[in-house]
Parts: C-alpha cells; sequence; structure tokens
C-alpha cells in the first residue's frame, strides 16, 4: 500500500559568507520532508514490510525532490542523509522499518549512484520536534569536508498516529572546510569508503 502523505515540505538552505570569507560556490543543502499515515500506530505488530516499502517509495521521492530543488543534475549530489520522527502512537522501530532496509537504494537512483551508506538518525516526538539529519560524502565515507547536518522540523507534525521522514541532499561540502582527510577529488568511490 502506497504512504498516505498528509503533506510535503521542501526548504533549501545556501550560505555565501562564512566568517566574513566569501563561499563560492555557496554551500547548499535541500530538506525534503513527508509527513506520512503511520499504518503500524497503536499496535505492535511482528511484520513491518508495510513500513519498509514505504520507505521504499519516500526514499525516491524525496531524493528526487532535493535534487529538484537544489537544481542539479543527480550525479552533481554531493552529500545525503536520511531522518525520521515517530509519533507517540508508534515506536523507534517504525523509524528502522521506514529509513533502513529499502529507502537508500531510491535515493542513490535520485542522485546517481551513492557508494556509501546513507547517514541516518531517528527518534520519537510530538508536534514540531526537531532532529538533525546527518550527512556525508554520497560515495566515499571518510571524506571529511562532508560531514555535517541539517535540522529537519514540521510545525505540525508528528501527530500521534504520523511519521516525519526527511531526505537532505547537498551540492558541496562544508562551508571553508579545513581539517583534513580524503578530499572530493580523491574520491574512487568503490567501497563507499574512499
Amino acid at each position: 500500500m502506497p504512504a498516505k502523505i498528509r503533506k510535503i515540505i521542501v526548504q533549501t538552505d545556501e550560505v555565501r559568507v562564512e566568517m566574513g570569507r566569501d563561499v563560492q560556490p555557496p554551500v547548499r543543502k535541500a530538506l525534503a520532508m513527508a509527513v506520512i499515515e503511520n499504518p503500524c500506530a497503536g499496535r505492535y505488530l511482528e511484520n513491518l514490510d508495510e513500513l519498509i516499502a514505504i520507505g521504499e517509495e519516500l526514499g525516491g521521492l524525496l531524493g528526487a525532490r532535493c535534487v529538484q530543488a537544489l537544481g542539479i543534475a543527480p550525479g552533481d549530489a554531493h552529500s545525503y542523509g536520511k531522518a525520521a520522527i515517530v509519533g507517540e502512537a508508534g515506536e523507534l522501530e517504525h523509524a528502522a522499518a521506514i529509513l533502513h532496509p529499502k529507502l537508500g537504494a531510491p535515493l542513490r537512483v535520485a542522485v546517481e549512484k551513492g557508494a556509501a551508506l546513507v547517514p541516518s538518525s531517528k527518534k520519537m516526538g510530538g508536534l514540531g520536534t526537531a532532529i538533525d539529519v546527518p550527512l556525508g560524502h554520497k560515495d566515499a565515507a571518510y571524506v571529511r569536508s562532508h560531514f555535517d547536518a541539517m535540522e529537519a522540523r514540521v510545525a505540525d507534525a508528528p501527530r500521534a498516529h504520523e511519521i516525519v521522514v526527511a531526505v537532505v541532499v547537498t551540492d558541496s561540502g562544508r562551508p571553508l572546510p579545513r581539517v583534513g582527510g580524503l578530499t572530493a577529488s580523491e574520491i574512487q568511490g568503490v567501497d563507499g569508503l574512499r
């Protein structure tokens, strides 16, 4: 059964100046969130396949919305991340079911490739709960310049029987990175690490 989506929110963040220095090109992040009905709310279910299928659906949808918001080709995406907030009638495992088994594959299609694991976070909360969506380079986890996060929050969600699902995609790393490590230009993109 497809996700019952109450609303979709898309936001962009663009940093042009950091510590008085111009950031060229600007650092841009896009956040896409879906507020969905939790079909498993209020009861314990051994089988969470319905949520796993919803995760697969949302990975492609939200990833594509982020790429579109940035106005880039899928292959120009640099980083990604995912997160979910479960309303009080659900449980943390509902977020895990959405985020982990199948959301990643369609997200990788939306950003072209994606050899690295998709960083994730999950929590339970009520209306207006915020969550940091962790970010890492899509093809090489050891690229320190892309370790970052973006806050996700919906003022009227999640209601008790809802889940907020968030995906973030960037077209660059942090502004003015200078802590060393593997650079984006050195990525081999074979093992998801380097």
